[in-house]
C-alpha cells in the first residue's frame, strides 16, 4: 500500500472552490446548498444515491476476489526458488571435519496450489509452469503432500549419509526396517486410518519388514475382510494396532483406473548403522531432489580435497544408497535459480538435461550425471579432486574386518 500526505506545506484551498456554482456564503451565517430551482436540501439525498452507486461495484469486486481466492483449481504452480549452499545443512564430528571453501549448492522450487483468483497470474509469469495435480502428488490425497515431503527428505539424507560414506571406503550396514507409507488414495480405506510416514512392521501379526512383504502378505486378502496391521506411527515409538476393513474402490491414477482394496503406496524403510554420526537437518525443503547435492557435501565436509575445484557447483537429482541419481521436477525453475546465484556447473540427471539446457544460459555448463561416480568425474575434470581420505577409510574397514 502507498500512502500519500500532503503534510503542513500544502497551499490552502479556498473556501469558495468548494462551494457548488451559484452558491453563496455570507459572513456568520451557517453554510447553505441550493438546487438550480432554488429549492434547499435536495442536493444531500441525491449524493447519498451516488455514494451507493459507486460502493456497490466496490463491494462485488472485493467478494468476487474473496470467493475466488477459495477456489483451488487442479494445478500446482512452480516457481524458481533458490540456490544455497549445501554446507550449512551438514555437521560431522570436529576431528572427521574439513573446511570447505567452495561448497555446493542446493537448489529448490517454489510450489504453490493455484487458485482461480491466481491462475492468471501464474500464467503471465515467464518462468512459472503448472503441473496438474496428479503429476505432483502421485494420485495420493492433496492434504498428505507437506507430509511427503517431509518423508521424501528424510529417506534422501539417509541415502545421501549413506551413498557419501560408502563412496568414501566405510561400511555402513544396511537393515529392513518395515514398510513405510509413502501415500493414500482419496476414498480408500487406508485413507485416514493409514498417514504418510507411519511404518507398518506386521500383517496379522506377521512380520513385513520391507514394502514387497506387505504386498504379499495383503495378496492373501479380499475385500470385506479386516486386517489388522502393527504399525509405528509417523515412523517411531512402539507398534501400535491399527484395524482395516479391505474394500474394493476404483481410484485414478496418471488418467488409468485401479481397483484397490487398501489403497497405499508402501516403499522400504531401512534403518543404517553409520561408523559416526553425520547430521543433515534442511528446514523448509521437502522432496526428494536434494539427495545428489547432499551427498557431495558430505563427501566434501568430510575430505580433504576441494571437490567443486574453487568453481561454484550446483547439484540436483534424487539419490538412493547405491549412489544411483534419479530425475527430478521442476529442473528449468532450478536452472533460472542457480543462474542467479552465479553457478557455472550445473549437475543434473541424464534425463533432464535438456530441461536445464533450455534456460541455461552461457556461462552455465550444464552436465547429465547417472550416478555419483560421474558426478564426481566431472567435477574431477573441471580441476576438482578428493583427499586422502578415502584411501584411510577404505584401510580402516579392511582391518576392521
Amino acid at each position: 500500500m502507498i500512502e500519500h500526505n500532503g503534510g503542513s506545506g500544502d497551499a490552502p484551498v479556498p473556501e469558495e472552490a468548494v462551494l457548488p456554482r451559484g452558491a453563496a456564503m455570507r459572513a456568520g451565517e451557517p453554510s447553505q446548498q441550493v438546487g438550480a430551482s432554488g429549492e434547499e436540501g435536495r442536493a444531500e439525498p441525491r449524493r447519498r444515491r451516488l455514494r451507493w452507486w459507486v460502493w456497490v461495484p466496490g463491494l462485488l469486486v472485493l467478494v468476487a476476489v474473496a470467493v475466488a481466492s477459495r477456489i483451488d483449481l487442479q494445478y500446482y504452480a512452480i516457481q524458481p526458488g533458490s540456490a544455497q549452499s549445501v554446507q550449512q545443512f551438514i555437521t560431522v564430528p570436529p576431528d572427521k571435519g574439513q573446511p570447505v571453501t567452495h561448497p555446493v549448492l542446493l537448489t529448490d522450487v517454489q510450489l504453490a496450489r493455484v487458485s482461480a483468483l491466481t491462475y492468471l497470474f501464474f500464467k503471465a509469469q515467464p518462468n512459472t509452469e503448472l503441473y496438474p495435480l496428479p503429476a505432483v502428488t502421485g494420485g495420493t490425497d492433496p492434504s498428505e503432500l507437506a507430509a511427503q515431503g517431509d518423508l521424501q527428505m528424510s529417506q534422501a539424507i539417509a541415502s545421501a549419509k549413506t551413498a557419501a560414506l560408502r563412496h568414501l571406503g566405510y561400511q555402513v550396514p544396511a537393515v529392513p526396517a518395515g514398510a513405510v507409507i509413502a501415500g493414500t488414495f482419496p476414498g480408500t480405506p487406508a485413507n485416514g486410518a493409514l498417514h504418510v510416514g507411519d511404518v507398518v512392521v506386521a500383517l496379522d501379526g506377521h512380520p513385513t519388514l520391507t514394502a514387497r512383504a506387505l504386498t504379499d502378505a495383503l495378496s492373501a486378502h479380499h475385500p470385506g475382510q479386516t486386517v489388522m496391521f502393527s504399525v509405528r506411527k509417523g515412523g517411531s515409538g512402539s507398534p501400535v494396532p491399527v484395524s482395516i476393513t479391505l474394500q474394493a474402490t476404483k481410484v485414478t491414477v496418471g488418467g488409468v483406473t485401479l481397483t484397490l482394496d487398501l489403497g497405499i503406496q508402501p516403499e522400504d524403510q531401512v534403518t543404517y548403522a553409520y561408523p559416526f554420526p553425520v547430521k543433515i537437518s534442511v528446514p523448509d525443503i521437502g522432496g526428494p531432489s536434494a539427495g545428489l547435492a547432499l551427498t557431495l557435501g558430505v563427501i566434501d565436509a568430510l575430505d580433504g580435497g576441494s571437490l567443486t575445484g574453487g568453481k561454484t557447483v550446483a547439484a540436483t537429482g534424487t539419490i538412493d544408497a547405491a549412489g544411483a541419481v534419479g530425475d527430478v521436477g521442476g529442473v528449468p525453475q532450478k536452472t533460472v535459480a542457480v543462474e542467479k546465484a552465479g553457478a557455472s556447473i550445473f549437475l543434473v540427471p541424464s534425463v533432464e538435461r535438456a530441461a536445464a539446457e533450455s534456460k541455461a544460459r552461457p556461462g552455465l555448463h550444464v552436465y547429465a550425471v547417472r550416478t555419483l561416480d560421474e558426478a564426481i568425474h566431472v567435477l574431477e575434470a573441471n580441476g576438482g579432486h578428493l583427499g586422502e581420505v578415502r584411501t584411510a577409510a577404505a584401510l580402516s574397514s579392511a582391518g576392521a574386518g
